[in-house]
């Protein structure tokens, strides 16, 4: 990827020979609120008109099973679904004898920083950042979230084996983090920025969720970006509800760090320029 970043590696229409103006794509556009909204809705007739107590010893001898009792798991989970539990609620039965299985996050460090030895541009990010460190006493940090049922994380760690090299503090999220997670997650490491990487059409629906969530964090101050695949006619949207920029396919990094760095600058300015007005 850092050669392809670099043009070292030709993708023509990526980094090469590209069209001046994208001709529009005619995208189906699903309205994922309203579908989770629908879907929310029918979980709540569905335990409104079941037998709360039948579902409940099922979902018991489910656990049961699970923790080494006798009995068939498989057979025990479509009893519990006869007696209209939930896939969830079957799923969180089990998880009491199992646990929940989490991926190790996975990073590595040096690759952008040897594809890019001895260039200008690199070396200036780095520079840049490293003034930044030191006027404001912390080095510019991000979160890379994946959230819903996107497991597309690839260009989430390129962008984050980036952005190490460059000299921001990375964190990475794991894989199907809800906004609520991912807006924990923000806080409890203090990031200035939290990068929303998206290639499940999940943009429209999660990072305005995520933008709610920072607000009821206190942190309505952190910085929401977003990238991935979004079409460019989702641009708009996502700008009118809280994010800051959109960085789409074949964005180089390079120029996505210096945008990132722009936004900090300006938001810096804009503390300074309250703090002074103020006194």
């Amino acid at each position: 990827q850092a050669a392809v970043d670099r043009g070292e590696s030709v993708i023509v229409g990526v980094n090469k020979y590209r069209l001046e103006q994208e001709d529009e794509i005619d995208i189906l556009d699903i309205d994922n609120t309203a579908v989770r909204m629908a879907q929310v809705a029918r979980l709540k007739r569905v335990r409104s008109s079941r037998d709360d107590n039948a579902c409940r010893v099922a979902l018991e001898r489910l656990a049961e099973i699970a923790q080494g009792g006798d009995g068939n798991i498989l057979a025990a989970a479509v009893e519990a679904a006869r007696m209209r539990a939930s896939v969830g609620e079957i799923s969180d039965a089990m998880e009491t004898a199992f646990g929940r299985y989490t991926g190790d996050v996975v990073t590595i460090r040096g690759v952008y920083g040897a594809a890019y030895d001895g260039d200008e541009r690199f070396a200036a990010i780095k520079s840049r950042i490293a003034d930044a460190s030191s006027s404001r006493g912390r080095t510019p940090s991000i979160l890379v979230a994946k959230m819903g049922q996107d497991g597309h994380d690839r260009g989430a760690k390129v962008i984050a084996t980036a952005f190490q090299d460059l000299g921001f503090d990375v964190h990475v999220g794991p894989l199907f983090q809800t906004p609520q997670e991912a807006a924990d997650m923000a806080v409890e490491n203090n990031v200035d920025i939290v990068g929303v990487s998206s290639h499940a059409a999940g943009h429209k629906t999660l990072s305005p969720m995520l933008v709610t969530e920072l607000a009821n964090r206190d942190a309505a101050d952190k910085i929401v970006i977003c990238g991935g695949v979004i079409p460019p006619q989702d641009y708009d949207f996502l700008r009118d509800n809280g994010i800051e920029a959109v960085f789409g396919q074949g964005t180089d990094v390079l120029k996505a760090a210096e945008s990132l760095l722009d936004i900090l600058d300006e938001r810096e300015r804009r503390r300074n320029y309250d703090g002074e007005a103020a006194l």
